[in-house]
């Protein structure tokens, strides 16, 4: 992974990441006292993976086989409050990993196989850039998928929900200035974002033949019409 490979690379040089998980990925100590010489924004992936399986279960609760869609360069580590979840909800879950483009479409052919129903396409730069072609197939299935990021709502998916990319950004920066100021990393505690957003695409909906219980709509702070 090539922030690991900066922190390899140096002990000193202050690093700044943007990190699924910062913590669990080992990068740093804990999130008040970092240690070393890395502080970042931990983007709550774990917690956010199970909140779109509810989110999605609410979405068609009628579904019973729910399929997860992960990159696992990505996503290793992120499994065990989502599989806990997926209990408590009575889903079932059938986990595909996919390692590039040509894995997709014999994924979702896969999910129809398998009698899938929804789809929670858990986020890495891999599936985030090539959004397209994931929500494309989600429709040509008629599988209703959420994404962690809105542009994978606004590419098509059914839905997404999770930070703004810009806000992690923006976090990024201020700690950056901070160390451009002469902050230590290990002692700069590393950020979390505090806005989450849900965006329903309604004409995906349309077109795949899903009707979006209105307390869903009435939730999201952007309906795609």
């Amino acid at each position: 992974m090539r922030r690991r490979a900066a922190q390899q690379a140096t002990e000193t040089i202050p690093i700044v990441a943007i990190v699924d998980d910062i913590v669990g990925s080992g990068l740093i100590n804990g999130l008040a006292k970092p240690g070393g010489n890395t502080t970042g924004v931990s983007i709550l992936s774990s917690e956010l993976d199970a909140k779109r399986l509810e989110i999605l279960k609410q979405i068609v609760p009628s579904s019973r086989r729910f399929a997860v869609l992960r990159d696992p360069a990505s996503a290793s580590a992120r499994m065990e409050l989502f599989t806990e979840t997926a209990r408590l909800l009575g889903v079932e879950l059938q986990t595909v990993d996919v390692r590039g483009l040509p894995d997709f479409a014999p994924a979702f052919a896969s999910f129809r196989a398998d009698s899938i129903e929804a789809v929670n396409i858990l986020s890495s730069p891999l599936l985030s850039g090539f959004r397209g072609e994931l929500c494309g197939l989600s429709m040509t299935h008629k599988l209703p998928t959420i994404g962690q990021f809105r542009e994978m709502a606004e590419a098509g998916c059914l839905a997404s929900y999770g930070v703004r990319v810009s806000d992690a950004y923006v976090i990024a920066a201020n700690l950056t200035d901070k160390m451009l100021k002469g902050a230590r990393p290990g002692d700069t505690p590393a950020e979390q974002p505090t806005r989450f957003e849900l965006v329903i695409n309604q004409r995906t909906a349309h077109a795949i033949g899903i009707e979006i219980p209105q307390a869903i709509l009435g939730r999201a702070d952007e309906v795609i019409e």
